[in-house]
Parts: structure tokens; C-alpha cells; sequence
């Protein structure tokens, strides 16, 4: 399966020409909600989960970012605000930094960049909105199907079978959380599409054997590679 850059190339060279190299442990926050939404991150390698816990004290989370992708401050061009969700290192990350007053500027001088960014605005929305849509529409059931499908296209690489294996060790409570639902829930549908010869999963890694069968049963809109993604 080809995997689509989630950030333009233009974005890239920016942070590779003028962002602060950041290095986190695993475990660590980038930010955390209610804090000042000052900064834009690249990440180089490693991983970060973006979540947010609820009133009752529940963690969602929302994305789970790897190499090349952005996360921080989202407005530009506005007031100073707050971030209303957290980010935390998943496993050792390194990124690069680049100010929200410096990316205005730097974005103001180049306007084929303010275009790069408004495409990628664009994307990190659409995307947002599936996640929602699916967790609303869909019941739980079709939340942990959509889920496991946008795992596979952004970590998911066929053997030599076809079959898709999504190369991120998730745990069924890290799946739970992801789908809004509980680790139990989760425990039943992956049991049950185990024995019905769906997937199969050894060492918290797991293979799709039939991802078709998962779109069919939410009915899939076949939504772009670059929107149909947890990152």
C-alpha cells in the first residue's frame, strides 16, 4: 500500500531551513491543553499521540503522528490561543520547532507557501471531520472498523501475501481510545473478526487479511489516502 506524504515538500525545506531541532523521551508532553498554542512541530522521528480527556476523565485520543507530520498551534494570522488538546512522545521523538510569530512572517514573504499551507489546512480539517463522522454514525462497531482501516493506511504494509500489517504496536485499550469506546468492546469485535478470518494479531501488531470486508461493513466512502488517516 503507497502512503501519501501528509505534509507538502515546501513544508518541509521551511522547517528543515529554519526550525529549533527539539528532542523528547518517550512519555514526555509536546504541550498540553490549555496551554499556549505559540509553536509548529515537525516530526523527524518517533511518534506522538494527540488526545483529550473528557469530563468524566476519559482519554480520546484523536491522532497518533509519525515522521512528517505537523502538529501544534493551528491559528495563524489571529489571536493568541490555547491549545485544546495534548500531545505526549509516544517513544523517542525528534522534531523541529518553528514559532507561530516567525511562521506568519515567514509565510507572508513566500505566497507559494501560504498556498502549501492553506492545501494542508484544508487536509488536517477533512480529515477531523471523518474522524467525527465516523465515531458518530457509525456505533461502536463501526468506529473500531473505521479505525482499524485508517491505521492501515497510514501503518500498514503488505507482506507477501497482500495481507496488511499495521506496523505500530497498539494495545486494545490504545485501539478503545482511538474509537471512544471501552477496551472490553474492543476485546469482542477483534475476537470476533479474528474468527471470522479478517485479521489476526501476534505481539500487539496486527495483519488485515481482508480490508475490503471492513469498508464494505461501514460502508466506505473511499475517502483519499491523505483524509483516511490517524495521523
Amino acid at each position: 500500500m503507497v502512503l501519501l506524504d501528509t505534509v507538502p515538500m515546501n513544508f518541509i525545506d521551511l522547517f528543515k531551513e529554519h526550525g529549533v531541532l527539539m528532542k523528547t523521551d518517550k512519555g514526555n508532553h509536546l504541550f498540553q491543553e490549555g496551554e499556549n498554542a505559540d509553536e509548529f512541530y515537525f516530526i523527524q522521528s518517533g511518534s506522538v499521540q494527540i488526545s483529550k480527556e473528557t469530563e468524566n476523565g476519559k482519554e480520546l485520543t484523536l491522532r497518533i503522528c509519525g515522521p512528517t507530520s505537523i502538529v501544534g498551534g493551528y491559528s495563524l494570522f489571529g489571536e493568541q490561543t490555547n491549545h485544546t488538546m495534548t500531545a505526549k512522545a509516544l517513544k523517542h521523538t525528534e522534531m523541529l520547532s518553528i514559532k507561530k510569530e516567525s511562521l506568519e512572517m515567514l509565510l507572508t514573504e513566500q505566497p507559494s507557501l501560504m498556498t502549501e499551507y492553506i492545501k494542508w489546512v484544508q487536509i488536517e480539517n477533512l480529515k477531523n471531520q471523518s474522524i467525527i463522522r465516523d465515531l458518530v454514525m457509525n456505533g461502536k462497531k463501526g468506529a473500531i472498523y473505521s479505525t482499524l482501516i485508517r491505521l492501515a493506511n497510514t501503518f500498514g504494509i503488505p507482506d507477501e501475501n497482500q495481507n496488511i500489517v499495521i506496523h505500530f504496536n497498539l494495545t486494545n485499550t490504545d485501539i478503545a481510545n482511538l474509537c471512544a469506546t471501552t477496551r472490553e468492546m474492543v476485546n469482542r469485535e477483534l475476537n470476533d473478526l479474528k474468527k471470522k478470518g479478517i485479521l489476526t494479531f501476534n505481539n500487539s501488531y496486527i495483519t488485515i487479511h481482508d480490508l475490503e470486508y471492513l469498508k464494505q461493513e461501514i460502508c466506505c466512502e473511499n475517502c483519499p489516502l491523505s483524509i483516511c488517516r490517524i495521523d
